[in-house]
């Protein structure tokens, strides 16, 4: 059988818990597209839900990062918590609901592995799906993700792991942008449609780019259909790595992640991810600076037992390096920080202050993180 691109595909076995007649009785309800000013300003529309306070939102999130960097741990990891209402990251508290999380590189031997890992012991969730395969997203697969939906009214997650198992063949033309963007955006309509947050996890490019959006492989079909945009980046410091995230109802901010191995997870650090990059001295300088706001060089040195030069220096090439400010008269003082996401608590709540993990340094009995261990 094939698509109307001319893919050809098998039609998959009803064993996501759909029904025998459900897949078939799919039918889009079309959704209210036009408003007079006036309708639109009376209308009260809820807040977008999270999945995972301050993260991950309501509508459709594209998750990138290079091979071997752990975007597949971190995306089963998240899938994993909001199953069981337990902790994202280690750290964020969830609202449970139904997960479906489409593992479509990995064998069911594989999938199983990963998740006696991140389970760490605890009972297997009743309310995750896994599967480790779909039809294309113009080929049936975007019904059969919207069966499963109608199937379980309390589902909050969506994991489609990777992309380019399910976008389908180029159109007739070979544009690209227009595969892209159309399987993108048939995701996106489901997640609006049931209001629930779908996570699309693909690769970056090889070459590193100084704004993260441009690492995203493809063309800017992907980004320009996605809601929210997370791209996973090894980190050289106390960090194994920085989520940073962007998009329309996320706020723009970076978080510092910790692997850790015995778990098979991601925690979240805390403080701002920038943090963790800095070397000893200029970390210490900064922490010394945010507690009395101002100082010279003579008072950091005195209050963190360092030479007069050493933090004279320091200071210094912090300001020239855009860490840290002065008066232009001997003091310097902190940036006003880059508030690290926001998180907007479960189901319209008051906005709350993310809560954290402590340093990698809890978790100094484990071993370090290695790409080349065949972690996705």
């Amino acid at each position: 059988m094939t698509d109307h691109l001319g893919t050809e595909f098998v039609p998959l076995p009803d064993d996501w818990g759909i029904g025998p007649t459900a897949l078939a009785a799919v039918r889009p309800i079309p959704p209210r597209t036009s408003w007079t000013a006036a309708e639109l300003m009376a209308c009260d529309f809820p807040e977008p839900r999270w999945a995972v306070p301050g993260i991950i939102a309501e509508g459709l999130t594209l998750l990138a990062g290079a091979p071997k960097v752990g975007k597949s741990w971190l995306a089963l990891g998240l899938g994993v918590a909001v199953a069981t209402g337990g902790k994202a990251l280690g750290a964020l508290d969830v609202t449970a609901g139904d997960v479906l999380y489409m593992a479509l590189e990995d064998p069911p031997r594989r999938l199983q592995e990963r998740l006696t890992k991140v389970l760490a012991g605890a009972t297997a969730p009743g309310r995750l799906t896994l599967s480790i395969a779909c039809e294309p997203i113009p080929a049936g697969g975007a019904q059969r993700i919207s069966a499963w939906l109608d199937a379980h009214p309390d589902a909050r997650l969506v994991v489609v792991d990777v992309f380019a198992k399910v976008r389908g063949a180029g159109s007739a033309n070979g544009n690209q942008y227009e595969a892209d963007y159309t399987a993108m955006s048939a995701l996106k309509q489901i997640a609006d449609r049931y209001g629930v947050a779908i996570i699309v996890v693909h690769h970056t490019r090889k070459a590193s780019a100084e704004d993260f959006l441009n690492e995203v492989s493809g063309t800017n079909g992907l980004a320009g259909a996605a809601d929210a945009i997370a791209v996973l980046r090894r980190q050289r410091g106390a960090a194994d790595a920085v989520l940073h995230v962007t998009g329309r109802d996320v706020e723009e901010s970076e978080h510092a992640l910790s692997w850790v191995p015995a778990l098979g997870s991601w925690h979240l650090l805390t403080g701002q991810a920038s943090d963790y990059s800095l070397g000893d001295t200029r970390r210490a300088i900064l922490d010394h600076l945010r507690r009395v706001e101002a100082c010279t060089p003579k008072q950091v040195a005195d209050a963190l037992d360092i030479p007069h030069s050493t933090a004279r220096g320091t200071l210094k090439r912090m300001f020239d390096d855009g860490q840290i400010d002065t008066d232009g008269h001997g003091a310097y003082f902190p940036l006003s920080p880059v508030t690290p996401v926001t998180a907007v608590t479960q189901d319209h709540e008051p906005p709350l202050s993310l809560p954290v993990t402590e340093s990698p340094e809890s978790y100094s009995g484990y071993a370090s993180y290695s790409p080349d261990r065949g972690d996705q």
